[in-house]
């Protein structure tokens, strides 16, 4: 069984080396080959691409900027896979380019199976385009209980695997005990939201250390890269100290360690409430994609967590709203407020028992497999 994967963001590369360990596991014979990360790269070998730092861009403009890069990256694919002739495609995530993907391997006559996995969000801005779906995809696994009805509805076969957050942060628990003046900042995983978050959370920590004394800060690097440039942010904000308070490749630790904490809107939000932690979302991007976004966008929260509980559990601060002064008193509130605290970390919990129990990747496999040999 030959599959091609294509993952652009490192959170897909996470899950999708995950669903590929787990068919490697039930078929030592599988190939693999595609786009990807360093993650799938290791389970799959040199036929998949590693390209997740150059296609993990976020907000429109810096999308435009690349456009020409996208268009060509997107015709060479889709003559990739033609050559290869895999028995499917299993797209990750990832719309803005696998959906395109997805168009262009049908317009030029790919026969195989193509399988979305991690559905996109078209509920939060385009439902039109379930339609379109249809017609192109085999399968859709989502990891949302309430998209199976949505995309069934179309009669595109839906399966509902769970989570994968689930599995990964059980598997990531340790005993480790909150720390109840622990500020965790959560910038983000790309330098664009690293550069647009990261002054706004080294502000606020003056601010918050006038109305806690006795605070401590902790700052998540996904990498080493980024852990340079958020020196090179804290010198420029004259906060030479904040270089002690970063931590590279602990962000799952850190989450479990801190009292309180901001977290950059996207997976790490789901992650941390997977981890009971009570945080604040926040999120800046710039204000063309912003606008377009409002435009777009058809829901009233952000963050999942809201999305699933459908109401704003997790405070959101949002382009605008998010400045040093509010991101401050919603610190200091979350420290000092403990019914707050204490309300929201059960309500993070309800929500997070939505997801489902666990064995996510393995259902995963399990519904591609039977897909591509016609179960």
């Amino acid at each position: 069984m030959h599959l091609f994967f294509c993952a652009g963001e490192i959170s897909g590369d996470t899950h999708g080396s995950g669903v590929m360990r787990e068919l490697r596991e039930a078929n030592p014979d599988v190939r693999f080959s595609g786009l990807g990360g360093p993650r799938m790269r290791e389970v799959g070998g040199a036929e998949v691409e590693d390209w997740v730092e150059t296609a993990g861009v976020v907000g429109l403009w810096e999308v435009l900027k690349m456009y020409s890069y996208f268009k060509q990256k997107l015709a060479a694919t889709t003559e990739l896979v033609l050559k290869q002739g895999p028995d499917a495609v299993v797209l990750v995530d990832y719309p803005g380019f696998n959906l395109r993907l997805a168009a262009a391997l049908r317009d030029a006559g790919y026969r195989g199976k193509l399988i979305y996995y991690i559905s996109p969000q078209v509920w939060a801005w385009k439902k039109g385009r379930v339609k379109t779906m249809a017609e192109l995809l085999d399968l859709m696994i989502c990891i949302f209980p309430f998209e199976k009805e949505l995309y069934e509805k179309s009669g595109l076969r839906t399966e509902f695997a769970g989570h994968p957050l689930v599995d990964r942060t059980l598997s990531l628990r340790r005993e480790w005990k909150r720390e109840p003046r622990l500020i965790g900042w959560f910038p983000g995983s790309r330098s664009n939201e690293v550069r647009r978050l990261f002054p706004v959370m080294l502000e606020a920590s003056r601010a918050i250390r006038l109305a806690v004394p006795d605070v401590q800060f902790a700052i998540s690097a996904a990498n080493e890269r980024l852990a340079g440039e958020m020196r090179v942010l804290a010198d420029a904000a004259q906060m030479p100290e904040a270089r002690r308070w970063i931590e590279v490749g602990t962000v799952y630790d850190l989450m479990q360690r801190s009292g309180v904490a901001a977290v950059a809107s996207g997976t790490a939000t789901l992650e941390a409430a997977c981890f009971g932690l009570p945080y604040s979302l926040v999120y800046k991007v710039s204000g063309l994609t912003y606008w377009i976004g409002k435009m777009v966008v058809r829901i009233k929260n952000l963050g999942i967590v809201n999305i699933l509980a459908q109401r704003q559990v997790v405070r959101e601060l949002v382009q605008a709203d998010l400045t040093p002064d509010t991101l401050a008193a919603e610190m200091v509130d979350l420290l000092q407020n403990d019914e707050r605290r204490h309300a929201l970390e059960a309500e993070l919990a309800e929500v997070v028992s939505m997801l489902g129990e666990g064995g996510a990747y393995v259902r995963t496999a399990k519904v591609i497999e039977d897909c591509v040999l016609g179960s």
